[in-house]
């Protein structure tokens, strides 16, 4: 099954939209992939917290819904633990 164009376009907004407040922000994070709904972060220890509310708060954003719009964060050394 395809996944809907709109939850492909949602992802990809976020991703324009995190990367933004990175680049002004001077974070050191990095986007490192997208895995399908998913976006996957290189994090420094030191922007953790940042990335843990600032990530999903920018990315239910990216859109005006009538259903809210959630982002979850997981954290761990690669991207299977993170989950």
């Amino acid at each position: 099954m395809r996944p809907c164009r709109a939850r492909r376009d949602l992802i990809k907004l976020s991703m324009v939209a995190v990367q933004k407040a990175l680049d002004e922000q001077g974070k050191a994070t990095k986007v490192i992939m997208q895995v399908h709904d998913e976006l996957v972060f290189e994090v420094p220890e030191s922007e953790v917290e940042w990335v843990r509310t600032e990530v999903p708060r920018i990315m239910a954003s990216v859109a005006d819904l009538k259903v809210p719009l959630l982002a979850e964060v997981g954290f761990g050394p690669n991207w299977e633990q993170a989950h």
